[in-house]
């Protein structure tokens, strides 16, 4: 009976022993098909972003516009100057709406990502974006979450607040945030859990709350550090830049997406390829602008493609559609601005680029009143909880670290992108120079010395 067990015991440590290279080897075959996939993906992406002339505007410009980034100014205050709604293309929200074919679509503005390529005549469409900050991006994602998600708490409980979305949807001819990704995913998901803490506090009888970190509130809405950690988090906010402009976010285009995505999300050193990929597209992007460099970006953004959009209408004798009284062109110059600030001289070729930056500061004025105001409404609702930028300073940095750490491509990205907008000043000032030159033969030497305000207070 004794010589039984034994033989059992050792006839079960044999089995264990057998058995544990089988989940190894089957790791490293995955892996393996990963790196693969990966590698194919990367290698044939980075061969199809071979340009000619980036420095010049195509047929089409396409605005990959990735969320709290400021695209959204950019949008109406730059894009909706400059090209006429006729000129516009579908924007692709729920569902792929763009028709290339379209004789006079000029202008593609959406969340979609660098897949979206794939959909357009490649050779003619130009791609601008702006990047942020990844960890500030992270705090902004998560505060509009909420902000949105808590307009939704005016309704007593879901039922109704899906009722009424569903009839608002029927009638309204404009596009919801929740049609739109990443919110499509993101709000639903925050409306629920405030819904959920809101019935909790109720059946525990709660009314007192004490207002402290804003980002730390768990009887009122979910905890960054929970926020961040959460797998929906993992899948759609952490990395987002690079995910987007390397085309391989969860609303892509490209067929390989899927596995390519599902490998570098589960093998982390196969992020490289990506990050490599997204680079060499934003090398050869006709503008990339900072967040953080607002100002700077924006004066960039109307020489840089702002004088091309006016120049193609001369040329193609359609200027009535960006409205000539806006928009008069006249001799070059040089428009110096400057007070205790910042000093900011708008080298813009023509004064098309300088009327371009009057109306858009006049513009972004407006949005944002609009903007704040709409925020107190929402906050409102989960008072005392209010995000302010002084709040932001309460968030331990172990959990800032966190989110730079789970943003590791995106940061790495995020440097990358200074120093090509570092090079687009020097491109564009070269130009300026040049162009100078050529007015004024007389002219031999020329020193411009340019001042740009960087950290744009978010």
């Amino acid at each position: 009976m004794r010589c039984m067990i034994l033989c059992l015991k050792l006839g079960l440590i044999l089995v264990l022993l057998l058995s544990v290279p089988v989940p190894i080897k089957a790791l490293a075959r995955n892996y393996m098909q990963c790196e693969y996939a990966v590698k194919k993906w990367a290698s044939s992406s980075l061969v199809s972003e071979v340009k000619d002339d980036k420095h010049a505007l195509r047929d089409l410009l396409f605005f990959l516009h990735i969320p709290r980034t400021g695209g959204r100014t950019y949008f109406y205050c730059f894009l909706k100057k400059l090209y006429s709604k006729s000129q516009e293309c579908p924007r692709s929200y729920d569902k792929l709406r763009l028709d290339p074919r379209k004789p006079h679509c000029r202008l593609l503005s959406t969340h979609d990502d660098y897949s979206m390529i794939s959909k357009l005549p490649n050779e003619k469409t130009s791609v601008v974006t702006i990047l942020r900050d990844p960890i500030d991006r992270v705090f902004s994602t998560y505060e509009f979450s909420v902000e949105v998600a808590a307009r939704f708490l005016v309704h007593p409980n879901l039922t109704s607040m899906a009722r009424m979305a569903q009839h608002k949807r029927r009638k309204a001819s404009v596009v919801s945030t929740l049609d739109v990704w990443p919110w499509k995913y993101l709000v639903p998901w925050m409306i629920e859990d405030l819904f959920g803490r809101r019935d909790a506090r109720k059946l525990r009888g709660q009314s007192h709350l004490e207002a402290n970190n804003p980002y730390d509130m768990e009887d009122i809405l979910m905890p960054l550090r929970e926020y961040i950690n959460d797998s929906i988090a993992r899948d759609i906010i952490h990395n987002g830049a690079t995910f987007q402009i390397a085309g391989l976010t969860n609303y892509s285009y490209f067929a390989e997406s899927h596995e390519v995505r599902h490998c570098v999300l589960r093998y982390q050193t196969l992020g490289g390829y990506v990050l490599e990929v997204a680079k060499k597209r934003l090398d050869n992007m006709l503008y990339v602008g900072l967040t953080e460099n607002h100002r700077g970006s924006a004066t960039m953004f109307a020489n840089v493609v702002g004088e091309q959009v006016i120049s193609k209408h001369t040329t193609s004798r359609s200027s009535t559609d960006v409205g000539t009284d806006d928009l008069e062109k006249s001799s070059l110059h040089t428009v110096m601005r400057s007070d205790t600030n910042y000093q900011v001289p708008l080298l813009l070729y023509q004064s098309t680029a300088g009327k371009l930056m009057e109306a858009y500061e006049s513009c972004i004025s407006t949005l944002r009143k609009a903007q704040a105001q709409r925020r107190i409404n929402s906050l409102k609702q989960i008072s005392p909880a209010n995000f302010t930028k002084d709040a932001r300073h309460q968030v331990p940095e172990a959990i800032i670290q966190e989110i730079a750490s789970l943003n590791s491509l995106d940061m790495e990205l995020y440097t990358y992108a200074k120093n090509i907008f570092k090079k687009q000043q020097e491109h564009a000032m070269r130009s300026v120079v040049g162009a100078f030159k050529a007015v004024n033969p007389l002219v031999i030497k020329l020193k411009i010395k340019v001042y740009f305000r960087i950290g744009w207070h978010r």
